[in-house]
Protein backbone atom coordinates (compact mmCIF):
# COMPACT_ATOMS: atom_id res chain seq x y z
CA UNK A 1 0.00 0.00 0.00
CA UNK A 2 1.48 3.32 -1.06
CA UNK A 3 2.06 6.09 1.44
CA UNK A 4 -0.43 8.88 1.25
CA UNK A 5 -3.48 6.59 1.02
CA UNK A 6 -5.07 8.75 3.73
CA UNK A 7 -5.07 11.78 1.44
CA UNK A 8 -5.30 10.03 -1.94
CA UNK A 9 -8.96 8.99 -1.80
CA UNK A 10 -12.14 10.08 -0.04
CA UNK A 11 -12.94 8.83 3.43
CA UNK A 12 -15.88 6.80 2.09
CA UNK A 13 -13.69 5.04 -0.46
CA UNK A 14 -11.05 4.36 2.18
CA UNK A 15 -13.66 2.97 4.58
CA UNK A 16 -14.93 0.66 1.82
CA UNK A 17 -11.42 -0.76 1.45
CA UNK A 18 -11.09 -1.02 5.24
CA UNK A 19 -14.39 -2.86 5.52
CA UNK A 20 -13.22 -5.41 2.96
CA UNK A 21 -9.97 -5.77 4.92
CA UNK A 22 -11.91 -6.40 8.16
CA UNK A 23 -14.28 -8.89 6.52
CA UNK A 24 -11.35 -10.85 5.10
CA UNK A 25 -9.55 -11.09 8.44
CA UNK A 26 -12.61 -11.20 10.74
CA UNK A 27 -10.79 -9.20 13.41
CA UNK A 28 -8.37 -6.28 13.01
CA UNK A 29 -6.62 -3.84 15.31
CA UNK A 30 -6.12 -0.11 14.86
CA UNK A 31 -2.40 -0.81 14.44
CA UNK A 32 -3.06 -3.25 11.59
CA UNK A 33 -5.22 -0.68 9.81
CA UNK A 34 -2.55 1.98 10.24
CA UNK A 35 0.17 -0.29 8.88
CA UNK A 36 -1.80 -1.63 5.93
CA UNK A 37 -3.41 1.63 4.81
CA UNK A 38 -0.62 4.01 5.90
CA UNK A 39 -3.00 6.11 7.94
CA UNK A 40 -2.74 7.68 11.37
CA UNK A 41 -4.28 6.07 14.48
CA UNK A 42 -6.72 8.99 14.77
CA UNK A 43 -7.91 8.43 11.19
CA UNK A 44 -8.21 4.69 11.73
CA UNK A 45 -10.34 5.20 14.84
CA UNK A 46 -12.56 7.75 13.07
CA UNK A 47 -13.04 5.34 10.18
CA UNK A 48 -13.92 2.46 12.50
CA UNK A 49 -16.38 4.66 14.39
CA UNK A 50 -17.99 5.68 11.09
CA UNK A 51 -18.27 2.06 9.92
CA UNK A 52 -19.77 1.07 13.28
CA UNK A 53 -22.28 3.92 13.04
CA UNK A 54 -23.34 2.58 9.62
CA UNK A 55 -23.87 -0.88 11.10
CA UNK A 56 -21.02 -2.47 9.12
CA UNK A 57 -18.72 -3.48 11.98
CA UNK A 58 -18.68 -3.87 15.73
CA UNK A 59 -16.03 -2.00 17.67
CA UNK A 60 -14.09 -4.13 20.13
CA UNK A 61 -11.16 -3.28 22.37
CA UNK A 62 -8.35 -1.96 20.19
CA UNK A 63 -10.05 -2.66 16.86
CA UNK A 64 -13.13 -4.14 15.19
CA UNK A 65 -14.89 -7.26 13.97
CA UNK A 66 -17.42 -7.47 11.10
CA UNK A 67 -21.15 -7.58 11.65
CA UNK A 68 -22.42 -10.48 9.60
CA UNK A 69 -25.80 -10.44 7.94
CA UNK A 70 -27.69 -13.34 9.44
CA UNK A 71 -28.26 -16.06 6.82
CA UNK A 72 -31.81 -17.07 5.85
CA UNK A 73 -33.30 -19.23 8.57
CA UNK A 74 -34.32 -22.76 7.68
CA UNK A 75 -37.74 -24.06 8.81
CA UNK A 76 -37.75 -25.02 12.47
CA UNK A 77 -37.95 -28.77 11.80
CA UNK A 78 -34.74 -28.53 9.76
CA UNK A 79 -32.88 -26.81 12.60
CA UNK A 80 -33.47 -29.41 15.29
CA UNK A 81 -30.01 -30.98 14.92
CA UNK A 82 -28.03 -27.73 14.56
CA UNK A 83 -25.75 -27.03 17.56
CA UNK A 84 -27.77 -29.68 19.40
CA UNK A 85 -25.28 -30.25 22.22
CA UNK A 86 -25.06 -26.51 22.91
CA UNK A 87 -28.84 -26.14 22.81
CA UNK A 88 -29.27 -29.01 25.25
CA UNK A 89 -26.90 -27.37 27.73
CA UNK A 90 -28.67 -24.04 27.31
CA UNK A 91 -32.04 -25.74 27.78
CA UNK A 92 -30.96 -27.34 31.05
CA UNK A 93 -29.49 -24.10 32.38
CA UNK A 94 -32.54 -22.02 31.49
CA UNK A 95 -34.95 -24.60 32.93
CA UNK A 96 -33.07 -24.41 36.24
CA UNK A 97 -34.10 -20.75 36.43
CA UNK A 98 -37.78 -21.71 36.57
CA UNK A 99 -39.13 -22.11 40.10
CA UNK A 100 -42.10 -24.19 41.27
CA UNK A 101 -45.24 -22.12 40.99
CA UNK A 102 -43.90 -19.93 38.18
CA UNK A 103 -45.91 -18.83 35.20
CA UNK A 104 -43.55 -18.94 32.24
CA UNK A 105 -43.95 -18.02 28.59
CA UNK A 106 -42.10 -20.29 26.16
CA UNK A 107 -41.65 -18.95 22.64
CA UNK A 108 -40.97 -20.77 19.42
CA UNK A 109 -37.67 -22.15 18.15
CA UNK A 110 -35.43 -25.14 18.72
CA UNK A 111 -33.49 -23.76 21.71
CA UNK A 112 -36.68 -22.90 23.58
CA UNK A 113 -37.89 -26.42 22.80
CA UNK A 114 -34.90 -27.75 24.76
CA UNK A 115 -35.99 -25.61 27.71
CA UNK A 116 -39.44 -27.17 27.47
CA UNK A 117 -37.96 -30.70 27.45
CA UNK A 118 -36.23 -29.95 30.74
CA UNK A 119 -39.47 -28.75 32.32
CA UNK A 120 -41.29 -32.02 31.69
CA UNK A 121 -42.18 -33.69 34.96
CA UNK A 122 -42.24 -30.42 36.88
CA UNK A 123 -45.27 -29.75 39.03
CA UNK A 124 -47.21 -26.61 39.75
CA UNK A 125 -46.12 -24.74 36.62
CA UNK A 126 -48.19 -22.66 34.24
CA UNK A 127 -46.79 -22.53 30.70
CA UNK A 128 -48.05 -20.06 28.10
CA UNK A 129 -46.89 -20.62 24.54
CA UNK A 130 -47.44 -19.73 20.90
CA UNK A 131 -45.37 -22.72 19.74
CA UNK A 132 -47.09 -25.79 18.34
CA UNK A 133 -43.95 -27.82 19.07
CA UNK A 134 -44.05 -26.86 22.76
CA UNK A 135 -47.77 -27.66 22.89
CA UNK A 136 -47.17 -31.07 21.34
CA UNK A 137 -44.29 -31.80 23.72
CA UNK A 138 -46.04 -30.71 26.92
CA UNK A 139 -49.63 -31.64 26.08
CA UNK A 140 -49.49 -34.89 28.08
CA UNK A 141 -47.97 -33.32 31.23
CA UNK A 142 -50.83 -33.45 33.76
CA UNK A 143 -49.09 -31.30 36.36
CA UNK A 144 -48.44 -28.38 34.00
CA UNK A 145 -51.21 -25.92 33.24
CA UNK A 146 -50.80 -25.22 29.54
CA UNK A 147 -52.18 -22.08 27.89
CA UNK A 148 -52.14 -21.95 24.09
CA UNK A 149 -52.32 -18.73 22.09
CA UNK A 150 -54.28 -18.53 18.89
CA UNK A 151 -53.47 -16.42 15.86
CA UNK A 152 -52.04 -16.75 12.39
CA UNK A 153 -49.92 -19.85 11.84
CA UNK A 154 -46.37 -19.19 10.68
CA UNK A 155 -45.80 -22.55 9.07
CA UNK A 156 -42.00 -22.40 8.86
CA UNK A 157 -41.78 -21.88 12.64
CA UNK A 158 -44.91 -23.81 13.65
CA UNK A 159 -45.90 -20.84 15.78
CA UNK A 160 -48.80 -18.42 16.13
CA UNK A 161 -48.22 -14.73 15.42
CA UNK A 162 -50.13 -11.62 14.49
CA UNK A 163 -52.92 -9.43 15.81
CA UNK A 164 -55.00 -12.17 17.46
CA UNK A 165 -51.93 -13.51 19.26
CA UNK A 166 -51.00 -10.02 20.44
CA UNK A 167 -54.54 -9.36 21.66
CA UNK A 168 -54.41 -12.53 23.76
CA UNK A 169 -51.00 -11.58 25.15
CA UNK A 170 -52.45 -8.29 26.41
CA UNK A 171 -54.59 -10.30 28.83
CA UNK A 172 -51.71 -12.33 30.26
CA UNK A 173 -48.76 -11.91 32.62
CA UNK A 174 -45.81 -14.21 33.27
CA UNK A 175 -43.04 -14.41 35.85
CA UNK A 176 -40.53 -15.23 33.12
CA UNK A 177 -40.53 -15.00 29.34
CA UNK A 178 -38.13 -17.29 27.47
CA UNK A 179 -37.63 -16.69 23.77
CA UNK A 180 -35.08 -17.46 21.07
CA UNK A 181 -33.82 -14.97 18.52
CA UNK A 182 -32.32 -15.09 15.04
CA UNK A 183 -29.52 -12.53 15.53
CA UNK A 184 -27.93 -10.48 18.34
CA UNK A 185 -25.55 -7.56 18.11
CA UNK A 186 -24.44 -5.39 21.03
CA UNK A 187 -25.23 -2.12 19.26
CA UNK A 188 -28.11 -3.13 16.99
CA UNK A 189 -29.86 -5.39 19.48
CA UNK A 190 -32.07 -8.38 18.81
CA UNK A 191 -33.22 -8.78 15.22
CA UNK A 192 -35.17 -11.26 13.12
CA UNK A 193 -36.00 -11.91 9.50
CA UNK A 194 -39.78 -11.54 9.57
CA UNK A 195 -41.31 -8.27 10.76
CA UNK A 196 -44.75 -9.64 11.78
CA UNK A 197 -43.02 -12.18 14.03
CA UNK A 198 -40.82 -9.46 15.55
CA UNK A 199 -43.94 -7.44 16.37
CA UNK A 200 -45.45 -10.43 18.16
CA UNK A 201 -42.19 -11.05 20.01
CA UNK A 202 -42.26 -7.45 21.25
CA UNK A 203 -45.71 -8.09 22.70
CA UNK A 204 -44.40 -11.30 24.28
CA UNK A 205 -41.57 -9.45 26.03
CA UNK A 206 -44.05 -7.01 27.59
CA UNK A 207 -45.89 -9.68 29.58
CA UNK A 208 -42.92 -10.95 31.59
CA UNK A 209 -41.43 -9.66 34.82
CA UNK A 210 -38.14 -11.16 33.62
CA UNK A 211 -37.10 -11.60 29.97
CA UNK A 212 -34.65 -14.39 29.13
CA UNK A 213 -33.17 -15.01 25.68
CA UNK A 214 -31.80 -18.49 24.95
CA UNK A 215 -29.44 -18.57 21.99
CA UNK A 216 -26.37 -20.48 20.87
CA UNK A 217 -23.09 -18.74 20.04
CA UNK A 218 -23.63 -18.75 16.26
CA UNK A 219 -26.31 -16.04 16.53
CA UNK A 220 -24.03 -13.35 17.99
CA UNK A 221 -22.45 -10.55 15.97
CA UNK A 222 -25.17 -10.89 13.36
CA UNK A 223 -27.82 -8.54 12.05
CA UNK A 224 -31.18 -9.29 10.43
CA UNK A 225 -33.87 -7.08 8.94
CA UNK A 226 -36.55 -6.73 11.63
CA UNK A 227 -35.64 -4.99 14.90
CA UNK A 228 -37.05 -6.62 18.03
CA UNK A 229 -35.45 -4.97 21.07
CA UNK A 230 -32.18 -3.51 22.37
CA UNK A 231 -30.01 -5.85 24.42
CA UNK A 232 -30.66 -3.84 27.60
CA UNK A 233 -34.36 -4.78 27.34
CA UNK A 234 -33.36 -8.36 28.20
CA UNK A 235 -32.69 -9.43 31.78
CA UNK A 236 -30.55 -12.43 30.90
CA UNK A 237 -28.99 -14.07 27.84
CA UNK A 238 -28.34 -17.79 28.27
CA UNK A 239 -25.83 -19.11 25.75
CA UNK A 240 -22.99 -21.62 25.44
CA UNK A 241 -19.26 -21.31 26.06
CA UNK A 242 -18.56 -20.76 22.35
CA UNK A 243 -19.48 -17.06 22.56
CA UNK A 244 -16.63 -14.76 21.51
CA UNK A 245 -15.25 -13.03 24.66
CA UNK A 246 -15.13 -9.68 22.84
CA UNK A 247 -18.79 -9.99 21.89
CA UNK A 248 -19.69 -10.99 25.44
CA UNK A 249 -17.83 -7.94 26.76
CA UNK A 250 -19.63 -5.67 24.29
CA UNK A 251 -22.99 -7.08 25.36
CA UNK A 252 -22.29 -6.62 29.07
CA UNK A 253 -21.13 -3.05 28.43
CA UNK A 254 -24.61 -2.41 27.00
CA UNK A 255 -26.23 -3.65 30.21
CA UNK A 256 -26.87 -7.27 29.23
CA UNK A 257 -26.23 -10.12 31.65
CA UNK A 258 -24.77 -13.23 30.00
CA UNK A 259 -24.86 -16.72 31.45
CA UNK A 260 -22.85 -19.51 29.76
CA UNK A 261 -23.91 -23.14 29.93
Amino acid sequence: MERGFEQAISSIERQTHELHFIEQRQRVTVTQLCDFFSISPATARRDLDALAERGKIQRVHGGAIPIRQAPPELPVVNRLAEQLEEKQRIGRAAADLIADGDTVFLGNGTTVLEVARNLLGRKNLTVITNSLMVLNLMGDSPDITLISLGGQLRRSELSMIGHITEQALAELRADKVIIGVHAIDAKHGLTGQYLPEAMTDRAILKIGRKAIVVVDHTKFGRLATAFLAPVNAIDLIVTDTGIDPEIESALTSQGARVMKA
